[in-house]
């Protein structure tokens, strides 16, 4: 039930605060390096945590450890209220059903191409990312090594995630997000496959610095198809509906990673850690494909495009120049379809 709240608090704060930084930073070039700082500050946290509270544990008891991970969060509480946030222009009021508003982020979301793609790399990540989650430490413990292991384990995939993160903002220059993302997915779901074939060829044993080496490229790889996702987000929306679309991947994204845990953890313990990385490489295929497929690789931010159900001196009309009616396009109440698609 904790769990629940917490996770439950966390899905009302995340969404929140990705869809803020956009705000603060208009600049795109900055708000890749913030997207790259901010990835970079969570995998500090997940490798600076576990060793932090490890090291409380050995002279305070966990009672006081929740105490002043409590006090962390109120602390935190006071900083946010005391930020000075820009203001955010407010969604035009639509007159629409609890559930209509309740989906619109999902609605814009699934009915814009290159998020669409979007969520598909974000299965294939979701495939590489459980299977380090859950069962790092069943594998390193069968090596018949120490706790210490699994910690260096998954410090060698959160330093391969760091490593990309902060070499994005440059890369990102010179190559496409849809480049970068799909590249990132595709050696994901080979390296998921390298690891199955060695597991199901040698009876699951995998050699130490091979693990290391694969974990480091898993963690690359993974930021790699994550990381830029903000800025498609921020490109699909206008800015009063930045909030809901930013949540929809928040939800759409758990989706991934609830497919994916329960394949890692039950396929793993049932029938070995080759089948199992063979099944979450299936699953990054899949998404990796999914993700060619549904995302155009021609992806301009401006398009053309027809109202015939507009009067002629419609406002939204009336702004263009005679002719080609075409600006950034993104899914409102006035563009309900992407140009070209049913």
């Amino acid at each position: 039930l904790l769990i629940f709240l917490l996770q439950s608090a966390s899905a009302a704060f995340t969404p929140t605060f990705q869809a803020t930084i956009p705000d603060i930073l208009p600049d795109e070039e900055e708000y890749t390096t913030a997207l790259s700082l901010s990835r970079l500050a969570y995998d500090l946290e997940s490798l600076l945590s576990p060793i932090l509270a490890a090291a409380l544990l050995t002279v305070i008891n966990f009672h006081w450890l929740f105490a002043g991970t409590s006090v962390g969060f109120v602390i935190s509480a006071m900083l946010v209220v005391t930020s000075a946030l820009p203001h955010r222009e407010a969604a035009k009021k639509i007159v629409e059903s609890v559930w209509r508003k309740t989906t619109r982020g999902a609605r814009i979301y699934l009915r814009t191409p290159r998020l669409v793609g979007l969520l598909a790399v974000t299965l294939a990540a979701a495939a590489g990312s459980a299977m380090v989650i859950v069962n790092t430490v069943v594998i390193v413990k069968g090596m018949g090594r120490s706790q210490e292991d699994v910690a260096l384990a998954l410090a060698a995939y959160g330093g391969g995630s760091m490593l990309a993160a902060l070499i994005l903002p440059r890369v990102l220059r010179s190559i496409s997000d849809r480049s970068v993302m799909i590249a990132g997915a595709f050696l994901l779901t080979a390296t998921l496959s390298v690891f199955a074939m060695m597991t199901l060829g040698t009876a699951g044993l995998i050699a130490w610095p091979f693990l290391l080496g694969g974990w480091l490229v898993l963690g690359v790889t993974y930021s790699l198809s994550v990381t830029p996702g903000g800025r498609l987000l921020r490109r699909s929306s206008n800015e009063g509906d930045r909030p809901a679309l930013f949540a929809a991947q928040f939800a759409l994204s758990h989706v991934c990673w609830l497919l994916a845990y329960p394949v890692a953890g039950q396929i793993g313990a049932n029938s070995g850690m080759g089948v199992a990385f063979l099944a979450l490489a299936a699953i990054a295929a899949i998404g990796t494909i999914s993700a060619l497929w549904r995302w155009p690789e021609l992806d301009p931010e401006e398009i053309a495009h027809e109202h015939p159900e507009l009067p002629s001196d419609h406002p939204h009309l009336s702004r263009q120049f005679p002719g080609e009616h075409r600006h950034a396009f993104v899914i409102d109440e006035l563009h309900g379809r992407w140009p070209g698609r049913p």
